[in-house]
Formats: C-alpha cells, sequence, structure tokens
C-alpha cells in the first residue's frame, strides 16, 4: 500500500513539474465550441509576384503553432473561400519529429525551425546535450542585420523563446527573459512583463532594457506610434487574452515591427508568431481555431504589404507542429459556418505546409525536414 501511494505522489509530482508550463491552455469540452456559426469577412488583396533581387535581403519568418491544413482550410472557409495566404505560390510540407519522440513539441519544433539541429521535447535553442546552439536571429545579429519577435503568448513561451534563449527547460521564463539581455535584439512584442519584473532573483530586467536603449511600452497604442529605436512591448503580464478579446493587436505589432526594422539597410531578420492557434487546438475548439487563425492570416496581410513595396523580403509561413488532429466535417463557404471534429486533446505528428513569398521562395517546396527551413534561411540571408 505504502509503495503504491509513493508511485501515485511521484507521479503527480512530476506531472505537475512537467505540465505547469501548460496551465495556460483552456479545455472546453461543451459540443458548441465544435461549430464556427460564421462572422465579419475581410477582403484579401492580390500582391505581385515579381521581385527585384534573386536572394533576399530580408526574411519574415512566421509560425502559426499548431496549425495544420485542417485550421488552413477551417479559416479560408469562415473567410468565404480566401485568405491572404492564396498569395503564396510556393508550397511544401514539413516533417516535426523531434529527437526524442514522433510527436514534437513546440520546444523542439521552434529549436529545429530557429537552429537547424534537432532536439528534444522541451529544449529551448540547445542541442540533445543541452548545448546552445545559435539561433537564426543571433546569426543575423552578427551579420548587422536588425532582428524582432513578435507573439500573442508570452515572449517568454516556447517558440519565441526557441530563436533567443538557451535553456534546458522551456519551463524556466525567467531565465529565459534574462537571456533577452544577452542579446542586441532591436524589437519583441508579446506579453511575459512579470517574467521580466516579478522575479525570483529581485531584478526588474526592464530597467536594464531601458538602460540599454529601450522604449519599453505596455499599451498597444503606444506600441504602433513607435516608429524607430529599439522596442520591447510588453502588453500582458503573462499571456495575452483570447482574440477578440486581448489587448495586444497581431497585425498592427506585426506592421510596427517591420517598419521599424525595415529601416537597417543591411536588412532584417524576424519571427511572428500566432501562438494561440495552437490553444484552440488543445481545447478542441473550433471558434478558439478559427478566430486565432483568421488573426494570424491578417497579420499575414501585413507581411505580404511590406514585402510587395520592398521586393527583396522573402516571406515564409508554417507551423511548428499541428494540434487537436483536427478535421473538417462540415462548412459553408457562403456564411463561413465550419464544424471541426478532433481525435486529440494534444499535438499529432502529420506534416504541417510551408507557404513561402518572395525571392528564394522557391527553396522551400516539397516534402523537408523542419531543420531544413531553418538551413535554408540561414544559406539564403549568408549567414
Amino acid at each position: 500500500m505504502k509503495l503504491k501511494l509513493f508511485a501515485i505522489a511521484a507521479f503527480l509530482f512530476f506531472s505537475q513539474q512537467i505540465f505547469s508550463q501548460d496551465s495556460y491552455l483552456k479545455v472546453a469540452a461543451k459540443d458548441s465550441t465544435k461549430v464556427y456559426t460564421g462572422g465579419i469577412k475581410y477582403e484579401v488583396k492580390t500582391f505581385p509576384q515579381k521581385f527585384e533581387a534573386k536572394k533576399p535581403q530580408n526574411v519574415i519568418m512566421m509560425i502559426g503553432d499548431g496549425m495544420g491544413l485542417a485550421q488552413v482550410f477551417a479559416a479560408l472557409t469562415a473567410n468565404g473561400g480566401q485568405l491572404y495566404l492564396d498569395n503564396f505560390k510556393h508550397i511544401g510540407f514539413s516533417k516535426t519529429q523531434s529527437s526524442d519522440d514522433f510527436i514534437t513539441d513546440s520546444a523542439a519544433g521552434g529549436t529545429a525551425l530557429s537552429t537547424g539541429q534537432k532536439t528534444y521535447n522541451g529544449a529551448i535553442g540547445v542541442n540533445t546535450d543541452t548545448v546552445a546552439i545559435k539561433t537564426i536571429l543571433e546569426m543575423a545579429e552578427d551579420k548587422g542585420l536588425a532582428t524582432g519577435l513578435v507573439s500573442t503568448s508570452a515572449i517568454t513561451h516556447a517558440t519565441p523563446a526557441s530563436y533567443i534563449a538557451h535553456q534546458g527547460s522551456r519551463g524556466s521564463y525567467e531565465d529565459i527573459a534574462a537571456d533577452f539581455m544577452k542579446t542586441d535584439i532591436d524589437v519583441f512584442i508579446g506579453g511575459g512583463y512579470k517574467h521580466f519584473t516579478q522575479r525570483k532573483d529581485g531584478r526588474d530586467l526592464t530597467r536594464d532594457l531601458q538602460h540599454n536603449g529601450y522604449q519599453v511600452l505596455r499599451d498597444m497604442d503606444e506600441i504602433a506610434r513607435v516608429k524607430s529605436g529599439k522596442l520591447a512591448g510588453l502588453i500582458a503580464d503573462e499571456h495575452n487574452d483570447v482574440y477578440p478579446n486581448r489587448k495586444m493587436d497581431l497585425p498592427r505589432s506585426t506592421e510596427t515591427a517591420l517598419n521599424i526594422l525595415g529601416q537597417n539597410k543591411k536588412g532584417f531578420f524576424i519571427m511572428v508568431e500566432g501562438s494561440q492557434i495552437d490553444w484552440g487546438g488543445h481545447a478542441n475548439n473550433t471558434i478558439y481555431v478559427v478566430n486565432e487563425t483568421l488573426d494570424f492570416d491578417r497579420a499575414i496581410g501585413k507581411a505580404l504589404e511590406f514585402a510587395a513595396k520592398d521586393g527583396e523580403t522573402l516571406i515564409i509561413v508554417t507551423a511548428d507542429h499541428e494540434t487537436g488532429g483536427m478535421a473538417v466535417v462540415g462548412g459553408d463557404l457562403k456564411s463561413g459556418m465550419v464544424k471541426g471534429a478532433y481525435t486529440t486533446g494534444g499535438h499529432s505528428a502529420i506534416m504541417v505546409p510551408i507557404f513561402s513569398y518572395g525571392p528564394g521562395a522557391e527553396n522551400f517546396t516539397g516534402i523537408m525536414e523542419n531543420t531544413d527551413i531553418a538551413k535554408n534561411i540561414i544559406r539564403l540571408l549568408g549567414l
């Protein structure tokens, strides 16, 4: 009996350690959440397909966390059969497996996309021996390019963290925040304010950021007014709220970051994440999935506006993995109604799409390893 109680206690302890980082997930079981009944549709612009350069000077990496083909088609249906993604004529697929599991998590998936190396689930910017791997963002900094991160989660969460931090565990939020201080990133916008301020070590990293020349802002309108200089936009204490309730505006944040980074004549690299597509998948909530995917697509529209005008910018849109094992089992293109079904409350192992637009887009077609996406970006930017 004692042995059995010990085993149960141990299981609960380790489960808490493993899953405490996922406390942001909102589980919903009502049947009504499986159906998106329709909403206000937005017009999608068509952008030119001819570009000034053969190789990009700038790269905009856009990650729809948990976004598989079903999530894309659900959003397309909801918007009357069109998305900004329609502008992407080069399409491929990414295999997402991590080094230690057939089903990856966002940390290992993000690290593969940021470094070109597979690693274990939970790892942030480190290899299987927990040794730091230089990321694309850090390589870009070394070459004098401007850099940025935008995320609807905490900026210290797994995907954005994998581009700027080096930690053995994705749950080390305060250590990840401290890793921001070791870089010269130009712009970052997301949540996670308390990981910079309410820390066990007593440090207020926002003061250090201000000392280093950053404008540290918490209001979306103030952030959107910034035209130059270094910017740290920390809108939420932890994660931003669900769309449309959150104070952060992903399309505006994307536009603001691009306008600032675009002033660097050497070029830039930025990663923009639509984080909560994943959370909707975990909740098996079609309304959540559709709203977040549409919000992400509108941010893609801002990236396309910049890239089409610039002519030297490559946009890559992909996912770290699919979430929910989602299927679209009903819908109406006229009303925008979408009915979803799900096979899991976790991630699935299926390939995820890669959409690319701009000079060098032809390098991201066919079936690829997720690590090849990073390797191709590194090669195209000459990092």
